[in-house]
């Protein structure tokens, strides 16, 4: 095996890998959302409660995995840190408010998305490049055939 097709052999496990996970991630937030609806949901995100992980182990309605795999998805998604305003009531268990976003809770929230939308800027042109790449190899290939 060449060392581009070892290195393509990686890159498609990894992508494997990768796509597993977030349906693992997906199957278990769907758990959580049919669970928990009142707190839960993907078309009215919520701040969430400090410390409603515990809470949520300590219910003993899903396993440990499933939430937190269901959790970390929850709020690294850009409808979470968008929901995450200076005030805004944290959730509970219960649906009832339980605490409010801090200032420096809103500003990370922020930060963070900034930083999501400059990554997805930055694998758009990315994805621009490898497409013009291989639009070009694929008119050498042609010629390559036609005139080979």
């Amino acid at each position: 095996m060449t060392a581009t097709t070892t290195d393509t052999a990686n890159e498609n496990s990894k992508s494997k890998s990768k796509s597993k996970n977030r349906a693992a991630n997906q199957a278990a937030l769907q758990l959580i959302c049919e669970t928990y609806p009142e707190v839960f949901s993907r078309e009215n995100v919520r701040p969430l409660k400090i410390g409603i992980q515990e809470e949520l182990i300590a219910d003993e309605k899903l396993a440990k995995n499933k939430i937190k795999r269901a959790l970390a998805s929850y709020v690294r998604s850009p409808y979470y840190f968008r929901s995450l305003k200076l005030g805004a009531d944290r959730i509970g268990l219960d649906g009832n408010a339980s605490g409010t976003v801090t200032e420096a809770e809103a500003e990370h929230a922020k930060q963070q998305l900034k930083e999501i939308n400059k990554r997805r800027q930055q694998n758009q042109k990315q994805e621009k490049v490898k497409q013009r790449e291989d639009r070009i190899s694929n008119k050498l290939d042609m010629l390559l055939t036609k005139h080979g």
